[in-house]
């Protein structure tokens, strides 16, 4: 008896579903179930920024196949105060550390404030994606008191939060100060206060501006005395509160977390229950990505690998994909696997419109729902024509610059992947784009996976040592031959290997001239990782 298949068959849809269930044993109104994704404003967003948003978006579009209404809230916390200089920035925002990146002047000259300009690039992409989503910031939810109940029950409870914290992770910090950080009056910072008294009848705390210490670093506070009214917006929670606030206040449902944060979810989901008396919402984590020297992708390094750079070689849905084909499991990531992405994308569109077979049904529908995913809900009626990328990349660094789309209609005519009088259509020429990106700013080969033979492996180590030796582009053709023939292989099925590995199909132009393009160190260091991923 086959299992029965949930909605579209992927882990969002179960995970929908597990969510609807939840909220009906708690007897919650269901008319309008909400999902968050944290929006960072203290530097530049990456890729695992928008991981955030198109996880929680996927759960909404999974509520919405279910029947339900869902909306995403992109949570933006401009009120975050800077800790550091992000990479590439200029140092003279250094006398800024401490204020909340909404009140620090842009230093692009474009936007508003610091937060505005930072939180603009990931709301960008989140619109490349075609993300829905209503955006808040915290600036706005503090100013006009969205969270001001919340606000004065935690700091009401103040002990017992300091409690949980303690209990949870160990820390004392709020047992001696209220989880509230009031802006300086006098200096404008926020992280640098410590509040200490909160009055319920004219809801102000009370602080003292002491400093802090960030990454064994001093911020000078400047000792002023001071009290804030939590109505005012000046002001906002801590963390360790933050999180239940805004979610009793938003009524949120869902919120997917990192690992990094997994000590401040916990302690917030018992301060929503045990204060708030409201039930948490459900929670996934998912782990980080890590880039290829295996740390963290961070918005304060140098290593930040934004949207906006896959958009440049890649499409939105690629990206996608990265995001929402495995949920758990740290992933490696990095510029050069956007062409494997465009490539599997096109593998998956494939099997949603039948051209590719996959026997298991439970599988199959996995990977349609997958790739309607990749799509917002929203794909295709017809498939593209798919051009393997790296013979893209290819084309347009041989195309003559005065000549270059009379040159790639010829080549592609040439290769079957356009009929006689076919010409380019919208989708081909944004993939020409993408490839021609890629053509002037790197040369590299990445491989696709191929199951290597130990006779396989054999062939290919002879033409690695051969093409050490070749300059002639008619020389390794028939070199390639050759060594086919001398290894008991048909050339036809060795061409087809190679090019598997190198172009991600079975076939493409000549392979003399596209090596020696392509440099014949990439190609033999191609070669040899696919013998050794094997």
């Amino acid at each position: 008896m086959s299992q029965k298949i949930i909605g579209h068959g992927t882990w969002y849809d179960m995970m929908a579903q597990r969510i609807i269930e939840r909220e009906k044993q708690l007897n919650r109104d269901l008319s309008n179930i909400k999902t968050e994704m944290g929006l960072g404003a203290s530097g530049f967003p990456h890729i695992g920024s928008l991981g955030d948003a198109a996880r929680s978006y996927a759960i909404t579009l999974a509520l919405r196949e279910m029947g339900f209404n869902s909306e995403l809230i992109a949570f933006c916390d401009d009120k975050d105060g800077l800790r550091k200089v992000p990479h590439g920035l200029p140092k003279s925002l250094n006398k800024y550390l401490g204020f909340p990146v909404s009140s620090i002047p842009d230093p692009f000259g474009c936007h508003d404030s610091y937060g505005q300009h930072m939180s603009s690039l990931l709301l960008e992409s989140l619109d490349e994606c075609q993300i829905e989503y209503t955006s808040m910031s915290a600036s706005q939810a503090y100013k006009t008191g969205i969270l001001t109940k919340e606000i004065r029950t935690i700091l009401l409870n103040a002990r017992r939060v300091g409690e949980i914290v303690k209990e949870e992770v160990e820390q004392d910090r709020y047992m001696e100060v209220l989880p509230y950080f009031p802006i300086c009056e006098q200096c404008g910072r926020i992280y640098t206060t410590k509040a200490f008294e909160f009055d319920p009848k004219t809801n102000k705390v009370s602080y003292l501006c002491e400093g802090l210490e960030i990454r064994g670093k001093k911020i000078q506070g400047c000792n002023h005395a001071g009290q804030v009214d939590i109505t005012s917006g000046k002001g906002k929670l801590s963390w360790k509160g933050e999180f239940a606030a805004r979610w009793k206040a938003l009524d949120i449902r869902f919120e997917a977390f990192g690992k990094d944060i997994a000590d401040s979810v916990r302690i917030n989901d018992r301060i929503c229950k045990e204060i708030l008396n409201f039930e948490p919402p459900s929670h996934a984590q998912y782990e980080m990505f890590l880039d290829k020297g295996g740390k963290k992708i961070s918005k304060s390094a140098g290593n930040v690998f934004t949207p906006q750079i896959w958009f440049k070689y890649g499409s939105p849905q690629s990206l996608l994909l990265l995001m929402l084909k495995r949920f758990t499991g740290t992933r490696s990531v990095g510029i050069a696997d956007i062409p494997a992405y465009m490539n599997e994308l096109d593998i998956l569109e494939d099997i949603y419109f039948g051209k590719k077979k996959i026997a298991l049904e439970k599988e199959l529908e996995k990977l349609r729902g997958l790739y309607e995913y990749c799509w917002v809900m929203n794909p295709p009626e017809t498939p593209g024509i798919h051009i393997p990328y790296n013979l893209l990349a290819f084309l347009a660094k041989m195309a003559p610059k005065e000549s270059k789309d009379d040159f790639l209609l010829k080549k592609l005519r040439d290769y079957k992947y356009l009929q006689k009088n076919q010409i380019f259509d919208s989708e081909i020429l944004r993939r020409i784009d993408y490839a021609s990106h890629w053509s002037q700013n790197f040369d590299e080969i990445k491989e696709s996976k191929v199951t290597l033979t130990q006779n396989d492996k054999k062939a290919i180590t002879d033409l690695i040592s051969s093409l050490e030796k070749c300059k002639d582009a008619d020389k390794i053709q028939n070199t390639i031959f050759k060594i086919a023939k001398s290894n008991n292989i048909k050339p036809t099925i060795f061409f087809r290997l190679l090019y598997s590995i190198l172009l991600g199909t079975t076939h493409g132009p000549r392979l003399g001239p596209y090596i020696l393009t392509m440099g014949l160190q990439n190609v033999v260091n191609s070669l040899k990782r696919s013998i050794d991923n094997n």
